[in-house]
């Protein structure tokens, strides 16, 4: 098995889109919105969305939830650290080895915990 797909909830979905339209942009994916309230990034065996909430609330963080996107290489970690955070988002843990892995944190515009690792 593995995973489908992730959707993160936002609050302001042309922040959002903006945010990983820019983050996004060296990797070889595409992006497709079909509706108002979705929108996703498309590329072999990976399938990422944002998406204001079916139910019209306040999209919201989960307190333990993480997503991880395996990005290839140290350097890697460090770009998408560091242009996550020029794009507005903020550190959650520095580029560095924990455990087998190099991997960095970051929160998205929505306070939504992102982990790149090699």
């Amino acid at each position: 098995m593995k995973m489908n797909y992730v959707v993160l909830g936002t609050n302001d979905m042309t922040a959002a889109s903006q945010f990983y339209d820019q983050l996004f942009a060296h990797l070889d994916l595409g992006r497709f919105a079909p509706s108002d309230r979705m929108t996703y990034w498309l590329g072999e065996d990976f399938a990422f969305a944002v998406a204001l909430p079916f139910d019209q609330g306040a999209a919201s963080n989960g307190n333990g939830t993480m997503i991880g996107f395996a990005v290839g290489s140290a350097d890697e970690v460090k770009h998408m650290h560091r242009l996550a955070i020029e794009l507005g988002g903020a550190c959650e843990g520095a580029p560095g080895h924990r455990g087998p892995r190099y991997s960095a944190y970051v929160r998205d515009l929505d306070n939504n915990k992102l982990c790149f690792s090699d």
